[in-house]
């Protein structure tokens, strides 16, 4: 098909968002579309560099598809019940209510070190997290007595590193993050709830922000360097829309009561 009737140095953003349009009418995606223009971009860059030809780039910005951002996903309360009692070794369970509780990223889990649990304070120092940057995050009652739990019966050896693998050749090595992964891989199936590493953090955030905790705090308890992708929990905290909605729409009826007494009130003395 040919799409321009002009040579390509006099394609202009016009033909490319008509090019666009089309691609649209045939049902592709958005991430798919980019990739298109991409290509052009590419060309025209080509044609620039290695022909020497004179032409303005039709792709210009701004004409690129915004590809949607999928919301993350939390678990209900009932599933993140029966997901844990099918967790039986002390380790794993640590592992998972750090992630429920203290919203740590996976990697976060797998270096966390012996020195960076403050039980005085009940925090937890988070080491080179997400961007290189430390953090403080606060351990709930529940999670420093699993954490506390699986210390006890932690193997005996100098390693820094908080979890260690268990069994086998690497016994008393740190757990890595595919090994911590296999783990609720396991447990997903033997509870047969599809749960992963990720959702435990989101389900905390959502949590949290369904007990009206700040928007501020969460984004800092979780490590967020944008408030913005702090504030895609807030679209998927229902239970907290619904309080807040009744709770305004009390007072503003409240008020209309009141104001309507008063407009009974101006009609009979009229």
């Amino acid at each position: 098909m040919v799409w321009v009737a002009v040579p390509v140095e006099q394609v202009s953003s016009t033909e490319i968002k008509r090019y666009i349009d089309f691609l649209l009418e045939q049902g592709l995606q958005a991430h798919t579309i980019n990739c298109h223009l991409s290509s052009i971009r590419g060309f025209y860059d080509y044609l620039k560099d290695e022909e020497e030809l004179v032409a303005k780039n039709p792709v210009i910005r701004g004409l690129a598809l915004r590809v949607p951002h999928p919301l993350p996903k939390h678990v209900k309360d009932n599933d993140i019940a029966e997901f844990l009692k099918s967790v039986k070794k002390p380790r794993d369970l640590a592992i998972f209510m750090l992630m429920l509780r203290c919203g740590l990223r996976v990697d976060e889990v797998a270096n966390l070190t012996l020195d960076g649990i403050d039980y005085t304070r009940s925090q937890i120092l988070v080491k080179s997290g997400k961007g290189a940057k430390d953090r403080v995050v606060f351990i709930s009652h529940d999670a420093a007595v699993a954490l506390a739990r699986y210390l006890q019966i932690r193997l005996d050896t100098a390693e820094k590193k908080v979890f260690l693998v268990e069994k086998g050749k690497y016994r008393g090595k740190p757990i890595s993050v595919r090994g911590i992964q296999k783990r609720i891989e396991y447990y997903s199936k033997k509870s047969g709830l599809q749960i992963s590493c990720h959702q435990l953090r989101h389900t905390m955030a959502t949590q949290l922000l369904n007990a009206d905790a700040d928007l501020v705090s969460i984004q800092e308890i979780l490590g967020h360097t944008r408030i913005k992708t702090t504030q895609r929990y807030s679209k998927l905290s229902n239970l907290k829309a619904e309080r807040d909605y009744h709770g305004a729409m009390e007072k503003i009826m409240a008020g209309a009561s009141q104001q309507g007494i008063q407009l009974r009130g101006t009609r009979e003395k009229q």
